[in-house]
């Protein structure tokens, strides 16, 4: 089996310039690497049979990709319009500022097959294509969240993956996400 970095993960999961909140200590051409090198510690299915999340003991210093809402940072709570990439439209996201959260215990790259990538749009020279990476403490899924379940319940013409919404996974999504949030440096 071999995985590959697409061009969407490699830009979220590498932005140029770097970002404290995305993979460190690593080049995504290291990070492939050691997907194809290391047997995960773990493989979750995901939530399509397209779908593989490799679960991995962190080796770097990333940090957590979500931090719970309290009321002690819910003030460091922001919002704004945001695309992931030009292609698509933009929709409503929430973050925290001035808040770091803790080194991840497990990097868990999240894996769509070749040939949903295909498709998408988006061929690979390889059986898997990284489209993503969870940062978590637990050696478990963080659900998606609610506007991307969205977002591919809409299909591929509108950055998606066209798997229909699952309500109850739709519910449980808005239950972490209404008390935990993404953080920005």
């Amino acid at each position: 089996m071999s995985i590959v970095m697409t061009p969407f993960a490699r830009a979220r999961l590498f932005p140029r310039g770097g970002r404290a909140n995305a993979i460190q200590d690593c080049t995504p051409a290291q990070f492939q690497q050691r997907l194809n090198d290391e047997a995960p510690f773990a493989v979750l299915d995901g939530y399509a049979p397209f779908c593989k999340l490799h679960v991995h003991r962190n080796w770097t210093s990333t940090r957590c990709l979500t931090v719970p809402v309290t009321e002690a940072n819910r003030h460091l709570l922001r919002s704004g319009y945001e695309a992931r990439n030009p292609a698509e439209l933009p929709v409503l996201v929430r973050w925290f500022e001035g808040v770091e959260a803790p080194v991840a215990r497990f990097l868990i790259p999240i894996l769509y097959s070749r040939q949903q990538l295909d498709k998408e749009g988006t061929p690979i020279e390889g059986d898997w294509g990284i489209v993503g990476c969870l940062y978590t403490m637990e050696p478990a899924e963080i659900p998606m969240a609610p506007i991307t379940m969205l977002r591919n319940a809409l299909g591929v013409e509108e950055g998606g993956s066209g798997v229909p919404l699952d309500r109850q996974a739709y519910r449980r999504s808005v239950e972490f996400w209404d008390s935990n949030a993404n953080w920005r440096p």
